[in-house]
């Protein structure tokens, strides 16, 4: 979709970031050069680290960020801003720069996640559209990643649609996709992000028919024998021996939605093997979440379908991100550290570099280089044992076309796998405890 056709998405924001910008406009201060960095203080749900996902959804919504005809009178009918602050809003562009984590990288309490650099009139008016994203899509991947670890191997579907906001099912399932789910159900997700897609029948469709054996024979018919057959509408056992009946020993799978999955999971492969549909794969869903997962491991489960769980965070909806003034020029257009004190909520001035120290390719820490005086930025060379975790998003108001669209999810989910390898084995475990790996601060000299 190109920025011209899609909705404006200028006022999906806070009343208060226009205020401020009429007011800096009202009182010079505007045009100052500013730093805002997005970060979490810690890791909700006390788990062991964060998946960074949301990042390409904003960059399109950034390039969408116009004030057009209806978005303006809105703000002159409510009396929002004044005519001047209107008419810098009409031509209003980003053309600042934006650093950050790649999309799935992994992170942890501190980590400079994005770093907006503008004046403060182009940049203190993306604080709402910045967090609105990366909080929701960032909890949803963190959960996506615990679930698919505790999965192993197995793949897995998101089917949490019916369960979410109609536009955030959509975000959901890109951000599950990017942290390891291997499809989904939502269409939506598959047109606009490139996720694949998948499902077959509910229990509407045995329902519908006089017979379990007519709907397995019509579904059979209509998607061939390759298909998964939802078995527990009535007895499972007897669903079981209808569905290889019809379908013969080559059938590709049934589905469970209910009763104690372990148990059911054994028996139903017992009865598959016995009845010859050795290959015939066993689909869990009904109400599973990491923890539930973790315990099917042993069970002969070949696949799992997650839904409400994996699109509400797992318990922790909202990944708890920031977005804070860290330097700003002063009136001489010096640069000044600026940080929040306010007890349980202090920030850390200064612009940031962040960068991952390891061990024989196992991480060791999150290590961010803090520049007062911004006249020296660390870089690469200054810690050759890490690894650079920031890369340009955005350079002079230009996005990277790579973080965009299908190509740029396909490329998140391609590193959030490749830097899942890195992370110690203790970042894995289930339980809350500690980040696994420290946030280090250090001054750069």
């Amino acid at each position: 979709m190109s920025a011209s056709a899609a909705p404006s998405s200028a006022l999906l924001t806070d009343r208060y970031e226009l205020t401020m910008l009429d007011a800096a406009l009202r009182d010079g201060t505007a045009e100052r050069r500013c730093v805002f960095e997005l970060f979490g203080r810690r890791l909700p749900g006390a788990r062991r680290f964060g998946v960074v996902a949301g990042t390409g959804r904003f960059l399109q919504l950034l390039a969408d960020y116009r004030f057009g005809e209806e978005e303006l009178r809105f703000l002159r009918d409510h009396r929002v801003v004044d005519a001047d602050t209107l008419r810098f809003l009409e031509q209003y562009r980003f053309t600042g720069t934006i650093n950050g984590y790649r999309e799935g990288e992994a992170y942890f309490p501190g980590s400079p996640i994005l770093v907006v650099e503008g004046t403060f009139a182009e940049a203190v008016v993306l604080e709402t559209l910045a967090l609105s994203v990366m909080n929701h899509d960032s909890a949803v991947a963190t959960a996506a990643a615990r679930m698919s670890v505790a999965a192993g191997g197995r793949p897995l579907a998101e089917m949490g649609s019916r369960r979410a906001q109609e536009r955030s099912a959509v975000a959901a399932a890109r951000a599950a996709y990017i942290a390891g789910f291997a499809a989904t159900s939502n269409l939506e997700a598959g047109r606009q992000w490139g996720v694949p897609t998948m499902g077959t029948a509910a229990h509407a469709w045995t329902l519908l028919h006089d017979t379990e054996e007519d709907a397995f024979r019509s579904q059979v018919a209509a998607l061939g024998v390759g298909t998964t057959l939802l078995v527990d509408t009535y007895d499972i056992a007897a669903g079981v021996e209808t569905a290889v009946r019809v379908a013969g020993t080559g059938l590709g799978g049934v589905r469970i939605d209910s009763g104690d999955l372990p148990t059911v999971a054994a028996a139903v492969r017992e009865q598959l093997d016995r009845l010859g549909a050795t290959a015939t794969k066993i689909t869990v869903t009904s109400d599973l979440d990491e923890f539930a997962i973790a315990a099917l491991a042993a069970s002969p489960v070949d696949s799992y379908g997650v839904g409400t769980s994996v699109v509400t965070g797992s318990g922790s909806p909202t990944a708890g991100m920031v977005y804070k003034l860290v330097a700003r020029q002063d009136a001489a257009g010096g640069w000044v550290p600026v940080a929040k004190a306010s007890t349980d909520k202090a920030s850390r001035g200064g612009r940031k570099a962040a960068f991952r120290t390891r061990e024989g390719g196992t991480a060791t820490s999150e290590l961010i280089a803090v520049s007062d005086g911004f006249e020296r930025m660390a870089t690469a060379v200054d810690h050759p044992e890490a690894r650079a975790l920031q890369v340009t998003l955005v350079e002079a108001g230009e996005t990277d076309p790579a973080a965009l669209g299908p190509d740029g999810v396909a490329r998140a989910r391609r590193h959030h796998a490749e830097i899942r390898e890195e992370l110690p084995v203790k970042a894995l475990a289930l339980s809350r405890s500690e980040p696994a790996l420290p946030t280090v601060f250090v001054d750069v000299e």
